[in-house]
């Protein structure tokens, strides 16, 4: 579509032709959709030369062109222009202005851009209180949400599922659970659509929080309730609560179950599993958990080496836990000097005095121990 349009551009110039403002300003926003900045300004400046002026659309294309590279400084110079040129800013100009400064935290701005908008008689949409709210919940300030969402209701604009989504999992990341729920009940009085994502952020907020037995209610009643199937998220999620809740079986029976319905585990459901076994002394559990893996080409990250080795020195499966621990080095995934510490700690524990010294010793070739955690951390000789 893009070359298509690109040819006809071309078919133009050449016949002597001088595109139109809609001609121009279609390419221009075209270019910006797909990063392509350079050729975007080279439009605009020709379209200049060619005596046709820049509309609103034109200036608001190469404003959200500016934001989502990450100019933002940029686009407020152009947008600031746009005054002087005799252009008035529309809603969408706003919009794509406030965007950039939400995706770099400065909501300062970006609600003093919105005051600047109300001031001009203009009334602000679902997409941009969905942004500001959006913004908020990123820089940990959602309760002052509250006052964006009565001004929604004041304006008449509901909330729509996006929304209640984004600030359910702002509430259950602050550790309010409660709150997170009461916006779950709204939804449903105010028969908003509660989705799959929902139920996602739901029950990852309730593990995350400790309350895995509502997590674990809430899971029961997505079919039932809600006419919902989980995905592979939603049951990652109640996997990898109930092993930090030492409910390895019931973990181990939702991981079962996720094969029977098709549903492919991660990474993170096995690394769940495996943790949560060798927490309980199942090592050979963990470690078939391990060999599936490898089975199914599936590569151990940081989180997934760290529970083995450690897992494994704490049954004091040393030589096992080493293994692992070099495999991890050898891939590139270096261990933090907390776990280094512990193994060699466990190995002074145990006796295995010579293997701790040569582990030591192997660690710090490494670059893995400072010479201060040498010298306190660890027993004496």
């Amino acid at each position: 579509m893009m070359q298509q349009a690109v040819k006809f551009y071309v078919d133009m110039r050449r016949l002597g032709l001088v595109p139109n403002e809609h001609t121009y300003t279609s390419l221009i926003d075209a270019n910006c959709k797909i990063g392509n900045l350079s050729d975007a300004f080279s439009l605009g400046g020709e379209m200049l030369e060619a005596g046709v002026e820049w509309n609103v659309v034109t200036y608001t294309a190469l404003i959200d062109g500016l934001c989502d590279a990450e100019r933002v400084k940029e686009a407020e110079e152009l947008f600031s222009r746009m005054d002087v040129a005799g252009v008035v800013p529309n809603l969408a100009s706003y919009s794509a202005l406030i965007h950039g400064f939400v995706k770099e935290k400065n909501m300062d701005r970006a609600f003093k851009l919105l005051d600047e908008l109300k001031g001009r008689g203009m009334k602000p949409d679902l997409l941009l209180y969905g942004t500001l709210i959006w913004g908020l919940c990123g820089v940990e300030k959602v309760e002052a949400t509250k006052v964006v969402m009565d001004e929604m209701q004041e304006f008449g604009i509901r909330a729509n599922t996006v929304i209640y989504t984004t600030l359910m999992d702002a509430y259950f990341k602050s550790g309010n659970a409660a709150e997170g729920l009461r916006l779950l009940d709204e939804m449903v009085e105010h028969d908003i659509e509660v989705t799959v994502v929902t139920f996602c952020v739901l029950i990852d907020g309730l593990c995350k929080n400790k309350l895995v037995s509502k997590a674990f209610g809430y899971f029961g009643r997505m079919s039932s309730g809600f006419g919902l199937q989980a995905n592979a998220a939603i049951y990652t999620a109640m996997i990898d609560g109930l092993c930090k809740e030492n409910q390895v079986e019931a973990g181990t029976s939702l991981f079962e179950e996720m094969a029977q319905k098709g549903l492919v585990p991660d990474r993170t459901a096995y690394t769940s599993l495996m943790d949560g076994n060798l927490k309980q002394g199942n090592v050979l559990e963990a470690l078939a958990l391990r060999d599936e893996m490898a089975e199914i080409g599936m590569e151990l990250d940081l989180f997934a080496y760290t529970s083995l080795v450690w897992g494994l020195s704490q049954c004091n499966q040393l030589k096992r836990a080493r293994s692992f621990l070099e495999e991890m080095i050898g891939e590139g995934i270096l261990p933090d000097e907390v776990l280094c510490i512990g193994v060699l700690k466990k190995h002074y524990e145990l006796g295995c005095i010579d293997e701790a010294v040569e582990l030591q010793s192997y660690l710090m070739k490494h670059q893995l121990l400072t010479s201060d955690i040498n010298n306190n951390a660890l027993p004496n000789m």
